[in-house]
């Protein structure tokens, strides 16, 4: 099946199977920010951005993303690069494995909440699994970032 997607403001045209998930689909394409964890919803490692909204793009079927907007923490790497410099600051890039889909969480929380509490930035990430860190550590260097954000 042919399916035109836009991804990090460029479209891409590409033939899919019909029950092939997005993760798949980019990783495909050369987008390796997202990684394969779990496959059933519970990780958030395969996180991306579709229309702005988070999504598990390992469970996402790529023709439901045609016409849409995909957002790749590639498409996001200058700001990502500063909130990765946060993370690392406070000692939440252990193995790094759960980063990238913690990131695009943390991004999209900024734009829906510029201001969280501790409390709201815990809800948003619930479904980022990390098996490094107590969570703690990320919260410090999400709180940094977004203080970094706003000056």
């Amino acid at each position: 099946m042919d399916v035109k997607l836009i991804v990090n403001g460029k479209t891409v045209s590409v033939n899919v199977e019909a029950d092939e998930m997005l993760l798949t689909t980019l990783r495909n394409q050369g987008f390796f920010s997202m990684r394969r964890g779990c496959d059933t919803l519970n990780c958030g490692l395969c996180t991306v951005w579709l229309d702005g909204d988070t999504i598990l793009s390992c469970s996402y079927p790529t023709f439901r993303a045609a016409g849409h907007e995909i957002t790749t923490l590639e498409g996001l790497a200058e700001e990502a690069a500063l909130l990765a410099d946060c993370l690392a600051a406070e000692g939440a890039d252990q193995c790094g494995y759960c980063t990238t889909g913690m990131m695009m969480s943390a991004m999209a929380l900024r734009r829906k909440n510029p201001n969280p509490t501790d409390e709201e930035i815990k809800e948003f990430l619930v479904g980022n699994l990390c098996r490094c860190t107590g969570y703690e550590s990320h919260l410090r260097g999400i709180r940094r970032y977004l203080g970094e954000v706003q000056k």
